[in-house]
């Protein structure tokens, strides 16, 4: 179930990535048309990049001052022809809802390995939050405790306690309280809520 919640989330990824990348290309499409200039100046910089590996390849290092002066030369231009528009140059880049890993759900580490990205992290957690029913924990929680709610009558034949079901109650409140206070303790043991429908275990603190 995990690993298909996982692979929902990548390929929405993967949709959203794409409908930004094509959108970009909307944008620098309708700008090229406006100002001819700009496509020409791309064109030449993405050549001059090519050319710039290809003697670096080529071990060429006579010819990579002048070639990166051009770039230069070329970038500043465009920078300039932008701000005489009035148009930012993060206009012409895909806006991906995340920069830190583009809209992919991963993110590369200095020593090339990848990593889930905190976005993604986060809404397998709300996913995860939501299937729980944990929903209203703004309204249902140890603030909003409210231990009249159950009988202080003592009757064991009835309850199977030889306490008031608000005693019983107030001691699973404490006894959450401490579990939540010591819960990143390894040798603190977990709790277990157990019951019939209709017991209130969901409110029970």
């Amino acid at each position: 179930m995990a690993n298909e919640i996982l692979n929902s989330l990548l390929k929405e990824y993967e949709q959203k990535k794409i409908r930004e990348e094509i959108a970009a290309e909307n944008r620098k499409e309708e700008l090229y048309n406006k100002i001819p200039r700009l496509r020409k100046l791309d064109d030449e910089i993405n050549f001059s990049a090519i050319s710039t590996t290809m003697d670096i390849l080529n071990k060429k290092n006579s010819s990579l001052s002048s070639l990166s002066d051009k770039i230069h030369s070329l970038k500043k231009e465009k920078e300039e022809i932008l701000k005489k528009n009035h148009i930012d140059t993060t206009y012409l880049k895909p806006h991906y809802e995340c920069s830190l890993c583009n809209d992919t759900g991963y993110i590369q580490k200095d020593n090339y390995q990848t990593e889930m990205c905190p976005c993604l992290k986060q809404k397998l957690l709300d996913i995860s939050f939501n299937k729980s029913n944990m929903s209203n924990l703004d309204k249902e929680n140890f603030s909003t405790f409210n231990e009249m709610l159950f009988s202080d009558e003592v009757n064991s034949e009835k309850y199977k306690f030889h306490i008031s079901p608000r005693e019983n109650m107030r001691r699973i409140r404490d006894k959450s309280i401490e579990f939540v206070q010591n819960f990143d303790n390894p040798d603190y043991k977990n709790l277990l809520f157990s019951g019939n429908t209709g017991l209130r275990k969901n409110f029970s603190f």
